[in-house]
């Protein structure tokens, strides 16, 4: 049986405090029995944007679970009482359920990043755990899919016999896509951003120690900066003023 659900609000998101082994385990339990649900990483950006966007941040206030990626969102919910919260990570999540689903004879669907990074991707997974069965891939096309292109993908996915759906499309496409098709696909769908391109090495991930020192967003804007620097610099700084404002306003009312 999965565990309780707990969540904390980080500025009023309600992201899950949950370990690596409960985060796992609850997408292996949905995906044993083809449960249509989705799952949204979520990091600083992603819990800004559902501050300003009303669609989006009911597209994540709905998901079945909202993990904590970014440094800033997992230490926010250890000072709102969840002393043992870790960040939980697009690209990790994915690497260790590969791992896990390698050792089970479960198979996995790739939906997302383009036919090139796909094959790449599937040749590494190949490399890394020879038993992984990755049940088929769809890349698709940059613009809104037609109706009937969209069935075409369900179908396919549905046909895949896959328990688990990793959907690399970015923040907020991703997790609007997911939450569309749930009740749909029949497939737990996990949104893992930028996570098939780390993996097929078409993007560099940061080195270990900045990711443990929660850097990682400074590596992918020296990386990106004219893509990213408008994002880090407004997000970045929008997140500290409401996570001291939260927390100042959480401290008034126990002191009351």
């Amino acid at each position: 049986m999965a565990d309780e659900r707990l969540t904390g609000r980080v500025l009023g998101v309600p992201i899950d405090a949950i370990r690596w082994a409960q985060a796992l385990e609850r997408i292996r339990q949905w995906g044993l029995g083809y449960e249509s649900r989705y799952v949204c990483i979520c990091n600083v950006h992603s819990v800004v944007t559902a501050g300003q966007d009303a669609e989006f941040g009911r597209v994540v206030a709905e998901a079945d679970m909202a993990t904590p990626d970014g440094a800033p969102v997992a230490w926010m919910l250890r000072r709102l009482g969840f002393a043992e919260q870790k960040r939980i990570n697009g690209p990790d999540l994915m690497w260790k359920y590969c791992a896990q689903a390698a050792g089970r004879d479960e198979s996995i669907f790739l939906y997302g990043s383009s036919d090139e990074t796909l094959a790449t991707l599937q040749q590494r997974l190949r490399e890394a755990f020879p038993s992984l069965k990755v049940a088929g891939a769809i890349s698709p096309p940059f613009r809104p899919l037609s109706a009937e292109e969209d069935a075409t993908d369900v179908a396919r996915i549905n046909a895949s016999g896959a328990g688990t759906v990793w959907v690399s499309l970015g923040c907020p496409k991703q997790e609007k896509w997911m939450a569309a098709h749930r009740g749909r696909i029949n497939a737990v769908m996990i949104g893992v951003g930028a996570a098939f391109d780390y993996h097929a090495g078409t993007i560099k991930r940061a080195p270990l120690w900045m990711q443990r020192y929660g850097l990682e967003w400074l590596h992918r804007l020296f990386s990106e900066p004219g893509r990213l620097w408008k994002r880090y610099l407004l997000t970045n700084t929008m997140f500290v003023l409401l996570a001291l404002r939260q927390l100042l306003c959480r401290r008034k009312e126990s002191t009351r």
